[in-house]
């Protein structure tokens, strides 16, 4: 005797019958969205743990800090992470000379994915972009 061929699921490709339990799709897009969200923590990671709302404090014994001079014509905008879309808390003019604590990597700026920590008056980013060095290059926070 011939049975009937079921007809298959477009979701599931498995046949309709009653005899089959159907699987859910959640356990697999709940698997997909765990590893999107990890992989997009391990993606942001330099650029969160440049900035976890503590800044570092100078080795024992040194107060020392990198200068640079403001290299943007229409000046540095200083910011509370180092990304472009973070909050602007402050800027310094084209030309003016700022001390930089130590760099990090963060949002890539026109092809230079380097952030300066400034301690000129607060502690704000800016990116190294629009930073010349003046003597050595700033120590990697």
């Amino acid at each position: 005797m011939h049975m009937p061929l079921l007809p298959r699921s477009p979701l599931l490709g498995s046949p309709l019958s009653r005899s089959t339990p159907s699987r859910s799709p959640l356990p697999r897009l709940g698997l997909y969205a765990a590893a999107g969200a990890a992989a997009a923590l391990l993606a942001a990671g330099p650029a969160l743990a440049a900035d976890s709302g503590r800044h570092p404090e100078p080795p024992a014994g040194s107060s020392h800090t990198y200068k640079g001079r403001v290299t943007a014509k229409s000046g540095l905008l200083l910011r509370d992470k180092p990304t472009r879309s973070s909050r602007v808390i402050g800027s310094r003019p084209y030309g003016a000379v700022v001390h930089i604590f130590c760099k990090t990597h963060g949002e890539n700026v026109h092809g230079d994915s380097h952030w300066y920590l400034l301690t000129d008056g607060t502690w704000a980013w800016g990116s190294a972009r629009y930073i010349a060095d003046i003597g050595p290059a700033p120590r990697t926070c």
